[in-house]
């Protein structure tokens, strides 16, 4: 029957009733055959290969006899009760012609064989399993010799032995653990062999045995009867189980000790497979699993790595609640070994992450199994250590017995907080990885699982994290962003073109050690704000927290001033976070308030001294101003004047030309943090000094000095606090030479047009006191602002500044005379002094900055609309709401507010009719626009009653102003007439002349007015005697040159003229009269 595989085999009648022999001989006589089965195997094994050859027929003398020759043989089986060892025994099929399959029952037959040795004696099956052994071993020898019909024929024969070895192995399992160590031996052998086809082999067969004894029924009954603690076996039971799971495990940790990579994948392999399948029913092969695991985690291999990490996440993702607690601190420690290598980047990455997966795991509870099945799971986590390090194995067994023998609750055994405190300690260490990528997952895990699992951590847990995690982290990666190498480094070489390497570009911010520190530093501020923001209150009455908080403080200030960028800002970022998230719900203690203001006070002092970007200038003066918005119910009198002090210093060191923060985006930040100070509800008896350290902020003031010829201002001291009474207002230069320098330094206009608002509305609402104080220093700075027009006409800083004097002035000083009663506390002294200012104003900016003309095209025609707009409002504001009021200002002061309107109104008539009609029409306007103010204060009007004291002396004053200002325009148009001859005159010239004559010929003075006009007694008396209730003296005193117009070659003008004549003529009771026949 041996034969070719090639070479047509036919099974003859004699080699049927042979083989029906041998069956009986090997069922009747198995427990007595010893080395005979070697010689039975040989002949199956040929029957196997024939089996299975697609050559192989048999002969059909008689359908009846070969029929009754195979059914003699199965009533032979059954007659022994051998025939019912298995049910799965195929009935005889038929061929189409209605023949039986010969080939298949004698298949049956032959399987048949080795699925009864579950019924065989122990020594029996052993007998068996080493004549198969026999035949393989005999075949492995053949096969080294090389390829050829002879080499397939022996490792069919293999083969035939391996799965005969596997098929004896599953049907006993109710006993395998005699059989296993000859079943595993040999497979190791074969796994060993150089043949490759061998190699996988054994590597199959190892897998289908490991799996199948640690999924069978025992395993799973085994598992169900840990709950009976009465039973008497429990002891032997858990030995024995004990001893298979170790001895069907440790083939593997063998295998993987091989030489041959393809035999130590195989092993990993075997072992991905067994935790796939088998992992919820191992209880005791856990620590030669783990030690395997960790001993692939320092493998070279990227391949080994790989299989052995696939078998650690089937464990930590679907296996931790599986697995007897007192192992979960080595599946930890072997979890961090793959963080920690380096073979392979996304394994460490995902490594990280699986420790995250178990600390969620370990916060939930230890294990989701019933308490009764937990308690027999007890064991030493010393023991399992003492293995896990190699030492005596022998011991062991008998002393995890004894420790499950003192059973009790496993989570009571195994303490959560050590399990997350052998967590925190492997993302610790990973922190500190030279790769950027693992030591920022690492950190950025570490902080994000004490966030989110930290309201359940006692404060012992706390305080160990903090000084034993938190704090040295941050000091070693600080450390290390402050020492690493700032040397550039190139990319991976990706070839050669032009005889010179091409290199892989690295990302600027990525290009050296130095820059990557930095990115990890910035993980462990936003890690330690987060962290703060969710648990100060509670962290705060750790002990020795404050210590802690110092030396973060520390090592912020120090990332501040020599830190990048965005360490910069992440230290700045963690500050903030704290304090604004506590501060205004009344968690933030007084002194971290102070230590944090602290901290930006040196950097603003000392910022001059270090390469800081404008940016973190920025972020710490936006800071300071979002600080005292959130916490400013913590600010009292000292806290606020310091706040303000470092704002102040700030703003010094931006407008200082020398300095390098003159830059737009720092003033306006700056200006910001201090307008946030400001407009937030500040205490009004910090108005005064506030006020005056803001007033830095304007054009061409450094500080506010002390003018030499001024006083300070006397304020009564009768009623006045003791802060109040030695507070003293001072008058700020304007010609100083800093001054000058300052207000060309256009980026500091930025700060006043941002303040300008604010410090308006805080000097409106402050109280009277501390208002008249500040009150002079405010409408100085405003006027310093209001002459930037003429070196920036464009800018907005002179617009606000118009409109904040003219706020003051109509909301607060036109209406002193309503707090200076007797009694005020406000001293006349005081009053004078803003008064004199705002006359300063006035006339500085009147004469000096308003109907000017302008550089052509230097603003648009609704920029030069909407300004000429903003002049005619201050000077009716003037007119209307300040001197026709009825203030408390000196006489002085009032003929110098005149005196502004007039010179204002004499530009075009003091022009020459040659360039009079080159003047602009907004210069006119504006002019024109004085004057006819000048007669709105001579106008008396019985309507309302508002005539007061006040506007009486106004009216006498601007009555003779007026006269004189006639007078000249009046003799002026005489002039110009005879001077241009027929030529016809300046249009500018015309309306100002016509003007004129139309408000002299409306206006009408209050008899007190006209008391001092120069008009001879008999006119007076005139006047006195005349019946019209509309004096108009005035035109008496012009009726000299009101004569000459008469002659003008303008009809408009000799129509106004005349209208006038009739007026006088009525003043003088002189109308014509009509005689009545």
């Amino acid at each position: 029957m041996i034969s070719d595989q090639r070479d047509n085999i036919v099974l003859t009648p004699k080699n049927v009733q042979a083989l029906r022999t041998l069956f009986n001989i090997a069922h009747r006589l198995h427990n007595v055959l010893g080395p005979s089965w070697v010689l039975v195997l040989e002949t199956l094994s040929s029957l196997d290969r024939a089996i299975h050859s697609p050559h192989a027929t048999t002969q059909h003398y008689s359908g009846i006899s070969n029929i009754c020759s195979i059914a003699g043989a199965l009533f032979f089986l059954n007659s022994f009760g051998l025939g019912e060892v298995s049910t799965s025994v195929p009935r005889l099929s038929t061929t189409s012609s209605g023949q039986y399959s010969d080939f298949s029952i004698l298949s049956s037959l032959n399987s048949q064989l080795f699925e009864s040795s579950a019924l065989m004696n122990i020594s029996a099956v052993k007998s068996l399993l080493s004549a198969l052994c026999q035949l393989s071993h005999q075949c492995m020898l053949d096969t080294s010799s090389g390829f050829g019909p002879s080499t397939s024929q022996k490792i069919g024969s293999i083969s035939f032995s391996v799965e005969r070895m596997i098929s004896v192995l599953v049907n006993n399992l109710h006993r395998v653990l005699p059989l296993w160590d000859q079943v595993v031996g040999h497979f190791l052998e074969l796994a060993d062999n150089s043949n490759q086809n061998l190699r996988n082999m054994a590597l199959d067969a190892l897998d289908q045995s490991i799996c199948a004894v640690l999924g069978s029924e025992k395993s799973e009954d085994h598992t169900l009867s840990r709950s009976d603690d009465n039973s008497q076996d429990l002891g032997s039971n858990e030995t024995e189980l004990r001893l298979l799971e170790s001895a069907v495990i440790s083939p593997l940790r063998v295998l993987y000790s091989s030489q041959s990579i393809d035999a130590r994948a195989g092993s990993l392999k075997i072992l991905l497979h067994v935790l796939e399948r088998c992992g919820e029913k191992l209880r005791y092969s856990w620590p030669d699993i783990l030690v395997l695991l960790r001993s692939v985690a320092g493998a070279s291999e990227k391949d080994l790595v790989t299989l052995g990490f696939q078998s650690l996440r089937v464990i930590m993702n679907d296996g931790l609640s599986s697995i007897p607690p007192n192992y979960l601190t080595e599946c930890i420690d072997v979890t961090g070994a793959y963080g920690a290598q380096k073979t392979e980047l996304n394994i460490s990455l995902t490594a990280i992450g699986l420790l995250w997966t178990t600390t969620d795991f370990i916060v939930k509870g230890l294990s989701h199994e019933p308490a009764e099945e937990k308690e027999t799971e007890i064991a030493e986590v010393n023991s399992v250590s003492d293995k896990m390090d190699g030492q005596n194995g022998e011991e062991q067994p008998d002393n995890i017995s004894n420790d499950m023998n003192r059973h009790s609750s496993s989570v009571n055994m195994v303490s959560g907080d050590k399990l997350i405190v052998t967590v925190f300690s492997l993302l610790q260490k990973l922190g500190a990885d030279e790769r950027p990528e693992v030591r920022n997952s690492a950190i950025r895990t570490l902080f994000q699982i004490l966030g989110g699992h930290g309201q359940k951590l006692s404060e012992s847990m706390w305080e160990d994290c903090l000084w034993n995690y938190v704090f040295p982290t941050l000091d070693r990666v600080s450390h290390m962003a402050a020492t690493s190498s700032r040397d550039e480094w190139q990319g991976k070489e990706l070839g050669i073109r032009g005889g010179k390497a091409v290199h892989m570009l690295i990302h600027h911010s990525r290009n050296t050690a130095q820059k990557q520190w930095d990115e990890t530093l910035v993980l462990v501020f936003s890690g330690i704000a987060r962290l703060l923001r969710s648990f100060f209150p509670f962290l705060r009455n750790i002990n020795n927290f404050w210590s802690g908080w110092e030396s973060l403080l520390l090592i912020i200030k120090d990332s501040i001033f020599n830190g990048s960028k965005e360490v910069s800002l992440a230290a700045i970022n963690c500050l903030q976070t704290t304090v604004l998230g506590h501060c205004s719900k009344g968690n933030l203690p007084m002194p971290y308030l102070v230590s944090v203001l602290d901290v930006y006070e040196v950097f603003i002092q000392e910022s001059s001294n270090y390469s800081t970007t404008i940016k973190v200038k920025q972020e710490v003066l936006l800071s300071l101003g979002e600080l005292y918005v959130q916490a400013q119910r913590m600010f009292d009198n000292q806290m606020y004047t310091r706040l303000l002090a470092i704002i102040g210093l700030a703003i010094k060191k931006t407008v200082t030309k020398s300095d390098n923060w003159t830059c737009s985006s720092s003033a306006a930040d700056c200006t910001g943090s201090l307008a946030n100070v400001m407009s937030s509800q500040a205490p009004f008896f910090n108005v005064a000094h506030s006020s005056t350290r803001t007033l830095t902020v304007f054009p061409g003031l450094d500080s506010p000095p002390k003018g030499e010829e001024e006083e300070a201002v006397d304020v009564s001291t009768s009623d006045l606090t003791p802060e109040a009474s030695v507070q003293k207002a001072e008058v700020l230069s304007p010609t100083s030479s800093s001054a000058q320098e300052a207000t060309l330094n256009i980026p500091s206009y930025l700060f006043a047009e941002k303040i300008i608002p604010v410090l308006v509305d805080l000097v409106l609402q402050a109280p009277a006191i501390e208002k008249y104080i500040i009150f002079p220093e405010v409408i100085h700075s405003l006027g310093r602002s209001m002459i930037t027009r003429r070196d920036n006409p464009e800018g907005s800083l002179w617009r606000l500044a118009v409109k904040g004097f003219n706020r003051i002035l109509v909301d607060d000083i036109s209406k002193i005379p309503v707090d200076s009663e007797p009694d005020s506390k406000i001293s006349k002294p005081a009053r004078s002094r803003i008064w004199k200012e705002v006359a300063d104003v006035y006339e500085i900016f009147l004469v000096g900055y308003c109907g000017r003309a302008l550089p052509p095209n230097s603003l648009s025609p609704t920029a030069l609309k909407d300004d000429e707009s903003l002049e005619m409002t201050i000077v009716d504001i003037l007119a209307e709401q300040i001197l026709k009021s009825s203030i408390d200002a000196p006489i002085e002061i009032l003929q110098r507010l005149v005196s502004t309107l007039d010179r204002c109104a004499s530009r075009t008539c003091s022009l020459p009719v040659e360039t009079v009609g080159l003047m602009p029409l907004h210069c006119s306007r504006f002019s024109l626009k004085c004057l006819q103010a000048l007669f709105s204060l001579c106008s008396f009007s019985d309507e309302g009653g508002s005539w007061n004291s006040t506007r009486s002396e106004v009216s006498k004053l601007v009555i003779m102003v007026l006269m004189m200002r006639c007078e000249c325009i009046l003799n002026r148009f005489l002039a110009d007439e005879k001077e241009i001859g027929d030529r016809p005159l300046p249009t500018t010239r015309l309306e100002e002349i016509i003007s004129v004559l139309q408000e002299l010929a409306h206006i009408v003075i209050h008899f007190d007015t006209a008391s001092i006009l120069p008009l001879q007694p008999h006119l007076r008396t005139i006047l006195a005697e005349g019946n019209s209730d509309k004096k108009q003296p005035h035109l008496l005193v012009l009726f000299p040159t009101l004569s000459e117009l008469v002659v003008s070659r303008e009809a408009r003008v000799r129509e106004l003229v005349k209208d006038l004549l009739k007026l006088i003529a009525k003043q003088l009771t002189l109308e014509k009269v009509i005689t009545v026949s």
